[in-house]
């Protein structure tokens, strides 16, 4: 059954670039939900996840460095709020202004005893740290508010994450800067970021990269091109209540809510370069762990070309090979079965006619690439690599998130309980087909791999509708290989205290 809007939710929907059509989609996603991801297994050492040799990591680094590249750039997600990261801050806030104070090691009063060790500390600001509630009440307040740093309503990338012994500091994006001229440097000299922010963000990440942009062009010797780009309003989601009705607000309009990674799809989709690497804004390090970052990031990139070339070199074999019934061609098919099933866990269903099958394996080979690198698992947050069936029966390597599997599925628990290595988001893409043409990527989004969410509105409870997620369900018909990588070169800041963290501390 349809949902009947008014002549004003209409025009309200339209308004951000979307339809009554698209809406009515999304409340049956709702209503319906999604299914599970059918687990094969979870991609280990033994099946799915390679585990490189000090040789073989330095081989894909010379291949890097040997191999041709239509263009370089480096994919930031950093549109979110910091919010999150000061929930536990504002909690404390809550409870200074109410008379009461905080219990030893609550994080508001973590914070306030130890505000001389965060980059952030201004001691014109907020003087020398006392033990007091007042004192804590008013450090906590100039982090948050605009009576200070107003922290609580800016975005991550512009908060000072790190402090160097020279007296130097650095934002989250300005260590992305520092990161990018590292390892993602073109011939000519000129770095490429490509940055999703907020449109309300836009002036702050200007102004944080007008601050460092000739230091850093001088002493790294590049030349930067960002591009700020935002995440399209109309593909924000609707949110419902609990009986899947259209959630609305106390003046009675629709409330949408933007829809998680998945809708930058369309982002990535209109980056020139071939090769991309993708990183969340949160997960840098101080300047002591940037040469193992850097090195592992130059791993995936040359694993991701030498996997690359050998689809390419595959495609054109197919090209001049002719009759799909020929035994040139019969010989093409075992070898590309074989080289799918050893490096991308792809396993295709027999009986098929000649033509079908070469049509299939050619199909599987002409897509966007990702090599993915794989921490392991050290119970942090995060989606985790599994080899999944599709509904066509061939497997596959995808990232899940928890919620995409099924609790009740036996083999699916088997499966998690078994996952040694969990997603960081160290992402390479190559995006570009063998005759260098940009591939389609929304063509390539598994629409059922979305997920709903339970938030909330001012207090009240909703359900969220999250896209296809951007490392998931976004990319799930693409070729995938994971690659184990050095826990230090994951270090997200979640919440704060992260950043008291010796990854942190420079």
């Amino acid at each position: 059954m349809k949902t009947i809007f008014s002549q004003a939710d209409i025009e309200q929907i339209e308004s951000r670039g979307s339809s009554v059509k698209a809406v009515n989609r999304q409340i049956d996603c709702f209503r319906k939900g999604f299914p599970w991801m059918k687990i094969v297994g979870p991609a280990t050492p033994r099946r799915g996840i390679k585990v490189l040799s000090d040789k073989e990591a330095q081989e894909a680094v010379g291949y890097l460095e040997g191999a041709s590249v239509d263009g370089k750039c480096k994919f930031v997600p950093a549109s979110g709020a910091a919010s999150r990261m000061f929930k536990d801050i504002f909690a404390g806030l809550s409870t200074l202004e109410k008379g009461e104070d905080l219990p030893e090691g609550a994080p508001g009063r973590v914070l306030a005893e130890r505000i001389r060790d965060f980059a952030f500390w201004d001691p014109a600001l907020f003087g020398e740290p006392a033990d007091s509630a007042e004192y804590r009440k008013d450090t906590l307040s100039k982090v948050l508010t605009g009576k200070g740093l107003g922290y609580g309503s800016k975005p991550k990338g512009v908060i000072r994450f790190h402090r160097y012994p020279s007296g130097e500091v650095r934002t989250a994006f300005a260590e992305h800067l520092v990161e990018a001229a590292r390892y993602m440097k073109n011939p000519d000299g000129s770095c490429n970021l490509v940055v999703t922010i907020s449109p309300e963000h836009r002036t702050l990440f200007e102004e944080a990269f007008a601050e460092v942009k000739d230091t850093y062009e001088k002493r790294y010797g590049v030349r930067y091109n960002v591009v700020f780009t935002y995440q399209d309003k109309a593909t924000d989601t609707i949110a419902v209540d609990g009986k899947n009705r259209p959630f609305r607000t106390d003046e009675g309009s629709l409330l949408f809510r933007p829809a998680g990674h998945g809708a930058l799809i369309g982002n990535l989709a209109a980056v020139e370069s071939e090769l991309v690497s993708i990183k969340n804004i949160d997960n840098v390090s101080a300047e002591s762990l940037a040469s193992v970052t850097a090195f592992y990031k130059q791993v995936l990139m040359g694993r991701a070309l030498m996997l690359r070339d050998s689809i390419f070199s595959f495609l054109r074999r197919f090209d001049s090979c002719g009759d799909p019934s020929s035994p040139e061609c019969h010989r093409l098919c075992n070898e590309v079965e074989d080289f799918l099933d050893r490096e991308l866990c792809i396993q295709i269903p027999l009986s098929r006619t000649p033509e079908e099958r070469a049509a299939l394996l050619r199909s599987k080979l002409n897509r966007p690439i990702r090599v993915c690198g794989m921490v392991r698992n050290q119970g942090e947050p995060g989606g985790g690599p599994f080899i999944i069936a599709g509904r066509d029966g061939t497997t596959s390597l995808q990232i899940l998130e928890s919620v995409q599997i099924d609790k009740d599925d036996a083999v699916a628990c088997e499966s998690l309980s078994k996952a040694t290595h969990f997603n960081p988001v160290d992402i390479v893409c190559c995006l570009k087909d063998y005759k260098g043409r940009r591939f389609d990527l929304p063509a390539h989004v598994d629409q059922e791999a979305g997920f709903i969410s339970s938030k909330s509105y001012q207090g009240r409870e909703l359900k969220a509708l999250e896209l296809p997620g951007l490392w998931n369900g976004a990319m799930s018909d693409w070729n995938t290989a994971f690659v184990e990588v050095p826990l230090e070169t994951f270090n997200p800041v979640k919440v704060v205290l992260d950043l008291l963290r010796p990854a942190h501390q420079g």
